[in-house]
């Protein structure tokens, strides 16, 4: 990856801005990583393992989060993530035509800032998954995910909720690990065919890392969330535009 110092600044801080504000409403932040890296004309090539290897990290610390908050169910989380993981790799392995992913990429984004905009839904009950959905909707996911460079969390969490099959909090707590999972996998299936994460991720992931931590503080105790998701969708927005427009 060949960017011009100020270009690459401005990179890092927003991958430490989009780290931050993504970390606050519970996501790992792949479609913002990718957002900001399409306006900023980086090749996809180089694209899709950055943004899953920086989707790592921030679910790296969501996991452990949500883990020590006492929200994760192993019981829901399994079969979401059986058949994702592989297929993921399969997603990561996957290099599709320039024309191709840039669509695909920007259908994602379109469908993201939509689901910022949407009000969230409380349901009365809960209601446990049917053995069979979960192992369809985590492969589907997970090869969305693994083709496109982003963890999944955009489209589990909606799911699970509107299902009704566990609360907020426990969806986000499913969620988490379950990005970690197909970012990991997405990761290993795009080095073994491209190789092309750039000598410059240790700077990147430094950068999400502590957006990462200090977003995940603030969104519990200072930040209001319907503002947050609006900004994210307006980035989303015009990312997702770009992508399809050009």
């Amino acid at each position: 990856m060949t960017l011009s110092p100020d270009i690459f600044y401005l990179l890092l801080t927003g991958i430490f801005i989009t780290a931050m504000l993504y970390s606050s409403v519970g996501h790992a932040g792949a479609s913002g990583y990718i957002a900001i890296m399409s306006m900023l004309s980086i090749a996809p090539a180089v694209i899709k393992p950055s943004a899953l290897a920086l989707n790592l990290l921030v679910a790296s610390i969501a996991s452990w989060q949500f883990l020590r908050a006492g929200h994760f169910s192993w019981r829901l989380f399994w079969p979401f993530a059986l058949f994702a993981v592989p297929m993921a790799y399969l997603g990561g392995y996957l290099n599709l035509p320039a024309n191709t992913f840039k669509l695909l990429l920007g259908v994602v984004l379109l469908y993201s800032a939509f689901k910022f905009i949407m009000p969230s839904k409380a349901q009365a009950t809960i209601n446990s998954p049917k053995l069979v959905q979960s192992l369809l909707a985590g492969a589907a996911i997970g090869l969305i995910a693994g083709l496109t460079g982003t963890g999944g969390g955009i489209f589990i969490t909606p799911l699970i909720l509107l299902m009704g099959w566990a609360s907020a909090k426990q969806a986000a707590a499913v969620s988490a690990p379950f990005i970690l999972l197909n970012s990991a996998s997405g990761l290993l299936g795009n080095i073994a065919s491209s190789q092309a994460i750039p000598h410059e991720i240790g700077l990147m992931l430094l950068c999400a890392g502590v957006g990462g931590a200090i977003g995940s503080y603030l969104g519990s105790q200072k930040f209001d969330a319907k503002m947050i998701k609006r900004f994210l969708a307006l980035v989303l927005l015009i990312a997702g535009l770009k992508l399809m427009l050009t």
